[in-house]
C-alpha cells in the first residue's frame, strides 16, 4: 500500500472522528436542557438556586411531582390534553388519508391550481387566521368546548398530512389497484381494504406529527377555553406555577417533565414507523 493511500485513509479517519465528536457534542448540548429540567425537578428550592446549572441534585425529592400534580390540577388537564390529542389525531388521519389517496390516484381539471392554493396555506401563521376561525366556532356554538380545539387543530395539520399521504400512495405500485378492480372492487373499497392497510407507516408518521403538535399546543387551547378554565390543557396549566411575585421553579420543572414524558414515550414507541413513513413519502 502506497504512502499516499495510507495518508488519505488516515485523513479520512480523522475527519470521521472529528465529525462524530462534533455531532456528539451538539447532541449533548441539545439534550442538556431536558437533563437539567429532569434534575431540577428533584431539587429543593434552596438547591435549585444554590447549584446553578448543575443538573444533578444532591437529594432526590420525589414529592415535587406529587405537589405539581395536585397544585396545578394536572389530573384534569392531563385528561383534557389526552382527549384533545386523540380526537385531533383521529380526525386528521381520516381526512388526510382520504384526501391524499384522491390526489394521488385521480386527475381532474384545476388539480395543479388546487394543490398550489392549498400549499399556500402552510405559510399562514395561526395568528393571522385566529379571528375568523374564532368567529366561525362562535357561530357554530362550539366555543369553550373540546370540540372547538379538536376541529381547529386538526384543520391546521390537514394540508401537511395530505401531502405526506399523497406522496406515499404515489409510491405504491398501481398493479395492486388494477388487480382489485379486476376482482370487482370499486374506488372506495380499494382504498379501505387495500391501500389504507398498506399505509401503516404513514399513518404512524402523520399520527405522531399530529399528536406532538396537539399535545404541546398552547395558543389554540388558550383562546378557545377562555370562558371555561377547567378545559385547559397541560401546556396552559404550567402557568399555575408562575405567580405575580414569585415562581415555583422546582414544581415548574416537575410539571415540564410530566408534560413531556408521554409524548417522548410515544415517539420512542413509533420511531421505526416514523422513519419508514418518511422514506415512503419521498420515494416517487
Amino acid at each position: 500500500m502506497s504512502t499516499i493511500s495510507v495518508g488519505y485513509r488516515n485523513r479520512r479517519r480523522a475527519v470521521t472522528v472529528m465529525t462524530h465528536g462534533a455531532l456528539l457534542i451538539g447532541g449533548l448540548a441539545w439534550l442538556y436542557p431536558l437533563f437539567w429540567a429532569l434534575g431540577s425537578s428533584l431539587k429543593s428550592e434552596d438547591e435549585f438556586f444554590g447549584r446553578g446549572l448543575s443538573p444533578l441534585p444532591s437529594h432526590f425529592i420525589w414529592a415535587n411531582y406529587l405537589d405539581a400534580w395536585r397544585e396545578a390540577s394536572f389530573g384534569r388537564y392531563f385528561l383534557n390534553t389526552l382527549l384533545i390529542t386523540i380526537g385531533t389525531v383521529l380526525v386528521t388521519l381520516v381526512v388526510t388519508s382520504m384526501a391524499g389517496y384522491v390526489l394521488a390516484r385521480t386527475r381532474f381539471p384545476g388539480r395543479g391550481l388546487c394543490l398550489g392554493l392549498v400549499s399556500a396555506t402552510l405559510f399562514l401563521p395561526h395568528g393571522y387566521t385566529i379571528i375568523p376561525v374564532f368567529d366561525l366556532m362562535q357561530r357554530l356554538n362550539l366555543l369553550n368546548s373540546l370540540w372547538s380545539i379538536i376541529i381547529v387543530q386538526a384543520s391546521g395539520g390537514v394540508v401537511f398530512g395530505t401531502f405526506l399521504f399523497m406522496g406515499y400512495f404515489m409510491a405504491i405500485d398501481r398493479e395492486l389497484e388494477d388487480a382489485a378492480q379486476v376482482d370487482g372492487a370499486n374506488f372506495h373499497q380499494t382504498f379501505a381494504r387495500i391501500m389504507l392497510p398498506l399505509s401503516g407507516p404513514m399513518i404512524a408518521t402523520v399520527g405522531l406529527f399530529t399528536a406532538i403538535t396537539a399535545w404541546n399546543s398552547f395558543f389554540i387551547p388558550l383562546v378557545f377555553t377562555l370562558g371555561r378554565p377547567e378545559l385547559r390543557t397541560l401546556a396552559i396549566g404550567m402557568y399555575a406555577f408562575i405567580g405575580e411575585n414569585s415562581t415555583e421553579w422546582t414544581l415548574l420543572c416537575a410539571g415540564t417533565v410530566i408534560t413531556l414524558a408521554p409524548i417522548i414515550a410515544l415517539f420512542l414507541l413509533l420511531q421505526r414507523f416514523f422513519v419508514n413513513g418518511l422514506a415512503g413519502a419521498v420515494k416517487q
